[in-house]
């Protein structure tokens, strides 16, 4: 028996130090709203930020569906979130408009030109190192919660959203500031808000899939990962501002058609990795049938996201929200199981932490399985160990 509620292994409840970083972020998001505010009058910012805000949950949806298999705790991704659109929108906002002012000075530009230059070649540094300090946090103190590419494209695309949201009230006040007023807002909003809200994500993402590499390799080759996922990101933000400023359409064009082949990479990546995870459970999971907790019913479910879906659906009909919370912790710590053994085999965890999640795991599949709701016709198959055919199907 674990030594503690095992619930602790799925890893749902947000630490002390989290949630001052939590209160962190959030200080420096009021901080460069106030920023915001004093460029423009309250009534702009509010406009600007309602208009920022709109399309967040519908971009933080699509981010989450692909998080479906092994769902990353919610307080992790609260704080990515928070860091994107808090401490890195405060921090390289500062830096930047440094720059801008050095660079007008120093190559004696105008306002224009200078802010082009600065935006290809100084923002995408500034701002993807930013981001990417939240990823590093993550390899360093949260390392088995990357278990591959899709954990680094998640957090990667969250900080990304805050980053973006943070980022374009800047930009809306500005353009309700400049001469076009109502029709230059119009445009921005239809630029950011609408063609391009990914754009941060994705660039991001190199870094997350780099750092979640990272995370499964030892050695030297870990450093070369993470160098080279930076270097990529920054490429790909600067590739996407120096063609959206000095290219004109045709340059538009060509950084919208460079952002879509990276997000089918990232999908190929992401469907990949879902079919390394049920290899996982196909093959580490059979031998845990001696156990009861575990049978080729439960497999069979456990490897499609639709099956998933429909048992979640089936323990909700029959045992309310009791039973699909049963029928989702279940889920994840099977899931988590077969995970936990690949980082035993790439000996990523000692035997002694391997065998402590081990327990804790099998013992909330033990104590969320008990839980399963039984409709009474299915009771005499449920005593004989057959899961109902609502519970299973196919």
């Amino acid at each position: 028996m674990a030594s503690r509620d095992p619930r602790w292994v799925l890893k749902d409840r947000p630490s002390f130090t989290l949630i001052i970083g939590l209160i962190v972020t959030g200080l420096c998001a009021l901080v460069s709203f106030a920023f915001d505010v004093l460029n423009g009058a309250p009534v702009q910012f509010f406009i600007s930020l309602i208009l920022a805000l709109a399309p967040v949950p519908l971009l933080l949806a699509a981010v989450l569906a692909l998080d479906r298999m092994e769902p990353e705790p919610r307080s992790n991704l609260i704080f990515a979130f928070a860091w994107g659109a808090g401490v890195a929108v405060l921090v390289a906002g500062v830096i930047n408009s440094l720059n801008l002012h050095y660079i007008i000075d120093a190559a004696n530009l105008s306002a224009a030109s200078a802010r082009n230059v600065a935006a290809t070649f100084g923002a995408p540094v500034v701002e993807e190192t930013m981001k990417g300090l939240v990823l590093l946090g993550l390899l360093r103190f949260r390392r088995a919660e990357l278990d591959g590419p899709t954990d680094g494209i998640i957090y990667a695309s969250m900080v990304g959203l805050g980053f973006a949201m943070s980022e374009n009230v800047s930009y809306y006040i500005a353009a309700l500031n400049s001469d076009q007023g109502g029709i230059g807002l119009a445009v921005t909003v239809v630029l950011r808000g609408v063609l391009s809200p990914f754009a941060h994500p994705l660039f991001t993402s190199m870094i997350g899939v780099a750092v979640a590499y990272a995370a499964q390799r030892q050695g030297s080759d870990r450093v070369f990962s993470i160098l080279a996922g930076w270097v990529g990101a920054m490429l790909l933000h600067g590739l996407w501002n120096g063609l959206s400023s000095y290219g004109g359409f045709p340059g538009l064009v060509i950084a919208y058609l460079v952002l879509l082949v990276v997000l089918v990479v990232l999908i190929a990546l992401v469907i990949s990795d879902r079919r390394r995870i049920v290899a996982l459970i196909q093959r580490y999971l059979p031998p845990y049938e001696p156990t009861k907790l575990v049978n080729p019913a439960d497999i069979h479910m456990l490897s499609a996201l639709s099956r998933r879906r429909r048992a979640r659906q089936w323990a909700k009909v029959h045992g309310g929200k009791r039973g699909l919370r049963a029928m989702s912790d279940y889920q994840l710590a099977a899931t988590e199981l077969g995970l936990l053994h690949e980082r035993a085999a790439r000996r990523m965890i000692d035997e002694q932490t391997f065998h402590e999640e081990q327990r804790a795991l099998l013992e909330c599949m033990s104590t969320a399985k008990a839980s399963f709701p039984v409709p009474p016709a299915h009771l005499g198959a449920a005593a004989r160990g057959t899961p109902p055919p609502g519970y299973a199907p196919g």
